[in-house]
This record gives structure tokens, sequence and C-alpha cells, in this order.
């Protein structure tokens, strides 16, 4: 039966999911889950200044919302109210968080897990940033969901 759910993220928990070290410092994308069925994710996320993720895609289609600080998707310079739509098998990024981080509430329908685009890249732009990856934090996934994280 369908139903009405309310979730308020206060009550939720951050989670780390990703990790590097930036000159000596390490940053992190971390996430509170506000609804995680095998139809739907919705997730409120903070990233560190200077924190990037590598170009990728969603096997699901992806929308992010830009809520505060900036970072660059890409070529493109995410600011506050920017919407994007990833649709599922196409890739975005790299991602770099602006010196403030940024905070994003991003939604995933259907399998949210995420599969690499350009790995040399990424690993070019962690040397230009003098940065390096770190083994992805250990995450509390749905038992019905495989952590694949490769990056």
């Amino acid at each position: 039966m369908p139903e009405v759910k309310f979730r308020h993220a206060d009550q939720e928990k951050w989670q780390a999911v990703r990790a590097l070290e930036i000159e000596g410092r390490r940053a992190c994308v971390y996430e509170k889950w506000l609804e995680f069925t095998p139809n739907l994710l919705t997730l409120y996320a903070k990233w560190d200044p200077g924190m990037m993720v590598h170009k990728h895609g969603h096997n699901s289609d992806h929308v992010v919302f830009v809520i505060e600080g900036e970072m660059t998707c890409g070529d493109v310079v995410c600011t506050p109210g920017m919407h994007i739509t990833l649709e599922k098998g196409a890739a975005f990024g790299p991602f770099v968080a602006g010196p403030e981080g940024v905070v994003l509430f991003e939604v995933m329908m259907g399998d949210p897990r995420s599969w690499a685009a350009d790995p040399e890249g990424f690993l070019e732009l962690l040397a230009e940033k003098k940065a390096k990856k770190l083994p992805n934090p250990p995450i509390e996934l749905p038992d019905w969901l495989e952590d694949t994280r490769s990056e």
C-alpha cells in the first residue's frame, strides 16, 4: 500500500563515503541517507573543501542540487541553485568542491551504485592537486545492496 513517510535530516547520522588526503589533510564526502529503497535513494551531502570525486556514472537516473558552497563538475562551476540531471548510462565529473566545501541534495531513481568513467584522468587530477586516494570508508548499506565502490 502506498504510504507517506517523514524523516528529518537532523535525526540521521553522517556517514563518510569517500576520502582523500589533500596536502596532508583528510577530506571527505559525508552523506545522510534520507530514503534508501531498491527504487529510490535521497541523500543530503556535505563535502569538505577541495574534496574531489572521479568522473563517474550511476546505474540509475540521478539528480544533484547545490544548496550551499560551490563545486565544479567537469568545466562547469556549480553554485547554489544549480540543478544537474544525469541520465542512466551518462557520466559526469570529475567533481572538485570549492574552498568552502559544498552541500548537496541528491536523488537516485534505481540502483545508486556508480562506475568510474576516467580513472587515468582522476589520477592526473589528484597529482595536480597534491592529493591521494584513501581507502573507502566503511558504509552501512542496506542488506540487499552490495558495496561495489572501486575508487
